[in-house]
């Protein structure tokens, strides 16, 4: 299995001439969505959501699937009623995404403030040969199952680096690829980096990848 960043919390899965892409939102590159039999969603925030590239990637292809928490599927209206297949999923379901086995885990986005709505998220952990991925959206889920990778929320404005170092720690996977970026700079990128690195996230196995940039599984 191959895995490619795709700016901030987007990663396309490609296994088996099939594609698999989580979270094409705004923050994303253009063509993030472009190819895609399934598309899974964690939540409805515009940097993990952008209805207008999932709009553009059902116009190219009318078989994509999509996989989304119940109150991002009924955003999407539009797609179901050209029928496109959206498909609901909540914590514990097991869907099969474009041959990608998943399992679904985590009810609820991260608190930003008690003042702002938490919103629905969903994180997936997908099986691959080396071991499983687990993406959590903007959450610190830790799923029952064991990670082989996960990606790593580095910066949000709902965390600071003590709860994501605590959060890799008790996931304990073999390797850690950085997510949720883009608001960083490479300057703070390296302090990431350096507080990680020092404290042993995975092994010492942490990386960040650029976008377009690929690693196989």
């Amino acid at each position: 299995m191959r895995i490619t960043k795709l700016g901030h919390s987007c990663v396309r899965l490609e296994r088996d001439g099939a594609t698999l892409v989580i979270d094409p939102g705004t923050f994303s590159e253009p063509d993030a969505a472009a190819g895609a039999d399934a598309i899974a969603i964690t939540h409805e925030h515009p940097d993990h959501f952008d209805p207008d590239r999932l709009y553009a990637a059902a116009t190219d292809n009318p078989e994509l699937e999509i996989y989304a928490h119940p109150s991002v599927a009924a955003r999407l209206s539009e797609l179901t009623e050209r029928g496109v297949r959206v498909h609901e999923v909540v914590h514990g379901d097991t869907p099969r995404m474009a041959g990608f086995d998943v399992h679904v885990y985590g009810e609820r986005h991260a608190v930003i403030h008690p003042d702002i709505p938490v919103v629905a998220n969903v994180g997936f952990r997908i099986e691959a040969p080396g071991g499983a991925l687990f993406h959590p959206g903007d959450a610190l889920t830790v799923p029952e199952d064991p990670v082989a990778l996960l990606l790593l929320p580095l910066h949000a404005p709902w965390m600071k680096v003590g709860e994501l170092i605590d959060y890799a720690r008790e996931v304990a996977p073999q390797r850690a690829v950085a997510i949720h970026d883009g608001l960083l700079n490479e300057v703070g990128a390296g302090v990431y980096a350096k507080n990680l690195a020092l404290t042993e996230v995975a092994g010492g196995n942490y990386e960040r990848l650029t976008p377009g940039e690929s690693r196989e599984l």
